[in-house]
């Protein structure tokens, strides 16, 4: 049963998040990016917290709210300036709790969300691989049935929490040859023989987030590993693909709020020829244009958010919502640290994270390209 939220339970689950993201993770956070992750302690102190996977059923641990509460959970990350760990939460919480949610049986779902919901098990999402990034049609790891079992053979790349990743949630080709009608999905167990994890990828943002490739040479997996039906997958990605669009677009609007924010505080202390460069006609003009450019895309953000609770959101409008977003956030971002000058440029500045942290935003999830695409599409029908 889903709780149904308002602004007052919101405003608790947010505040509750922001002082337990004040206390555990702000003061870690930059010797966490450093490390180029976070520790594996941390998803189960914020499961302890009950910040793990909220939309997850009472029946499996989870506190049975609405979407909108995971989705303000990543806001707060975002906002914040933790970007990389804001990108591995929603992998966890947004995406593959709701897999489970949507298409898991019984048993699968007993076995994996209550350990989700405590972080005992962090999830990962590998669809990704060396020669198919946005194309997932194009993907060749493959499970071929061995009497009860699967076996799975294969790798994946940029694995967001795949170095700290229990349960991974894996495309494969089941029926070769039928390309995207060929393919299923399997709940892979992280720790079973024949799976193996590369070193950390290190990449020029989002460092705290632990990037991984993740190789699979004869992995046994039992007959219940698969996700929903056979050779079904393509078509249940499909349909989870808006909500992981939507927690992008969380991630980018909320971002660029926070980096506003700094940056209204800096041009009011910094002077420049005698005066706060606030008082520039340049300075102002610019904020004045980076909050109008965040309102519209938080107007478009909230409405999808609403239309995705009420089972109403479609792929081609959470494709514009990713699209506008992403692209938002990466130039107005620019727009503020410009307004920062030279100090913009040094990591001494959280202005700087903000600005790595957004790039990767315009590509993950379907590149900005390929929105323009399905755009494209739903407006011209091929």
């Amino acid at each position: 049963m889903t709780m149904d939220i308002g602004s007052d339970e919101m405003t608790l689950f947010r505040d509750m998040a922001r002082r337990a993201f004040e206390h555990e993770i702000a003061p870690h956070y930059d010797a966490w990016e450093e490390d180029r992750m976070v520790p594996r302690s941390l998803w189960n102190t914020l499961g302890a917290a009950g910040l793990l996977c909220p939309d997850v059923d009472e029946a499996y641990g989870g506190a049975g709210t609405s979407p909108q509460v995971t989705l303000a959970m990543i806001e707060e990350l975002s906002y914040m300036g933790f970007g990389g760990f804001a990108s591995g939460y929603g992998i966890h919480s947004n995406i593959v709790a709701p897999y489970l949610i949507h298409h898991g049986s019984e048993a699968q779902k007993q076995q994996w969300l209550p350990r989700m919901v405590t972080g005992e098990a962090v999830g990962a999402l590998a669809m990704t691989e060396p020669g198919a990034g946005s194309d997932v049609q194009a993907i060749r790891t493959n499970a071929v049935r061995d009497g009860d079992e699967w076996v799975l053979n294969g790798s994946k790349i940029f694995i967001t929490n795949g170095i700290h990743a229990d349960l991974v949630l894996v495309a494969a080709i089941t029926d070769p040859g039928k390309g995207a009608k060929g393919t299923s999905l399997f709940l892979v167990d992280a720790h079973l023989p024949g799976f193996e994890k590369s070193r950390k990828i290190d990449k020029i943002g989002q460092h705290a987030s632990d990037t991984a490739q993740l190789f699979f040479q004869d992995v046994r997996l039992p007959a219940d590993a698969l996700l929903g039906e056979l050779n079904r997958g393509f078509i249940i990605m499909m349909q989870e693909l808006p909500r992981e669009r939507l927690g992008i677009a969380a991630q980018a609007v909320a971002a660029a709020e926070g980096a506003l924010a700094l940056t209204v505080d800096y041009v009011g202390e910094r002077k420049a020829f005698g005066q706060a460069i606030s008082s520039f006609q340049n300075t102002r003009f610019k904020l004045a244009d980076v909050k109008t450019e965040i309102a519209l895309n938080r107007a478009l953000y909230e409405q999808c958010a609403t239309e995705y609770s009420r089972g109403e959101l479609t792929a081609d409008k959470a494709a514009m919502l990713k699209l506008a977003s992403c692209e938002m956030q990466c130039s107005t971002i620019d727009e503020c640290l410009q307004l920062f000058g030279g100090y913009g440029y040094t990591s001494e500045y959280p202005i700087s994270r903000f600005y790595t942290d957004a790039r990767i935003q315009r590509i993950y999830g379907g590149t900005s390209e390929i929105m323009r695409e399905l755009v494209a599409r739903s407006l011209l029908g091929r």
